[in-house]
């Protein structure tokens, strides 16, 4: 599945990467180019592959600094700034810097999953996938804004947080331009131009945009009425029954 060698983890093994990449980048347009592209490409060539800076034994990436204690991992971390994914996906084509990357990816298309959670056995592709979901066991949560102190089990549950604070909405319609805090909620939002309406009331074959309104409308199959008013204890399908009730009748 793997459709380039892998190069091993070995310092001279390395310094051939590093070396390959060096020679990669620093190719430059044939002597028929014109002289100002031939200068462009020059000039590009120079702040990108200066390759690999050695510092009392270690090995420094000279687009960005960062630095590393062995050459394969410079060769590795170049393929960033030389946009270079030598691992590609024979299902679905997608490429990869890392063999290990692919590796994980591959899991999508066989479905293995082979962390499991010992409280729930609920399993997982990523290691990383169970260690936060143990958090829901040990509710652990490790990511506080610095805000409010609200906490977070998860970094990018406490990312979103924060554009509550910030009022940062990086998810805009290209509609009619409103914006978004979360991906998601564009998504839904988008069903609006697009009218579409996945969720399929099973019993009446009402279509709704979202889960909740299904979730909502099914209580009227059921008969389920789960808010009760505390004080003449009246029972209602939605919140905001409730809440009319509450206002006008006491």
């Amino acid at each position: 599945m793997v459709v380039a060698k892998t190069s091993g983890v070995r310092e001279e093994e390395g310094d051939k990467d590093v070396e390959r990449l060096r020679r990669m980048l620093m190719c430059v347009p044939c002597d028929d180019v014109v002289e100002q592209n031939h200068q462009m490409r020059k000039e590009e060539t120079a702040i990108i592959a200066k390759g690999v800076k050695r510092k009392r034994g270690q090995h420094e990436c000279d687009v960005c600094e960062k630095v590393f204690g062995y050459a394969s991992l410079l060769a590795v971390h170049m393929r960033i700034h030389a946009n270079e994914k030598p691992y590609e996906c024979d299902v679905c084509q997608k490429s990869f810097r890392t063999s290990d990357s692919l590796q994980k990816h591959m899991r999508i298309h066989t479905n293995e999953k082979p962390y499991e959670c010992d409280v729930c056995e609920k399993c997982f592709r990523q290691a990383g996938d169970l260690k936060s979901h143990m958090r829901i066991h040990t509710n652990e949560r490790p990511y506080e804004c610095d805000v409010c102190e609200k906490r977070f089990r998860q970094s990018g549950a406490l990312k979103r947080h924060l554009r509550i604070h910030t009022n940062e909405k990086p998810y805009k319609c290209d509609v009619c331009d409103k914006a978004f805090r979360e991906s998601d909620t564009l998504q839904r939002h988008m069903r609006i131009h697009t009218n579409e309406k996945p969720y399929e009331c099973d019993v009446c074959e009402k279509h709704f945009r979202q889960s909740g309104h299904l979730q909502a409308h099914m209580r009227i199959h059921t008969n389920e009425k789960p808010y009760e008013c505390a004080v003449c204890k009246k029972r209602y399908r939605h919140s905001h029954g409730l809440k009319y009730h509450m206002r006008t009748q006491h």
